[in-house]
């Protein structure tokens, strides 16, 4: 099983689209830009609050965790 964890080098905020990008294989750029149209979408509220909580409960990836 797959596990996310918020990447220390594909970061701009918290690391956790760039941990999204590696574990679904898919450009950080492109989840991004999915989670800045879904906060404007759905009021900038509950996007934004989901973020904040992922920062907390995700953990950072260390250098001896292999890439998956």
């Amino acid at each position: 099983m797959k596990k996310i964890y918020r990447s220390k080098s594909d970061q701009k905020i918290a690391g956790i689209c760039g941990g999204l990008g590696e574990l679904l294989g898919l450009d950080p750029t492109l989840i991004r830009l999915a989670l800045i149209f879904g906060t404007i979408v759905t009021g900038f509220f509950p996007l934004v609050l989901t973020y904040i909580v992922g920062w907390f409960i995700i953990p950072e990836k260390t250098d001896n965790q292999p890439t998956v």
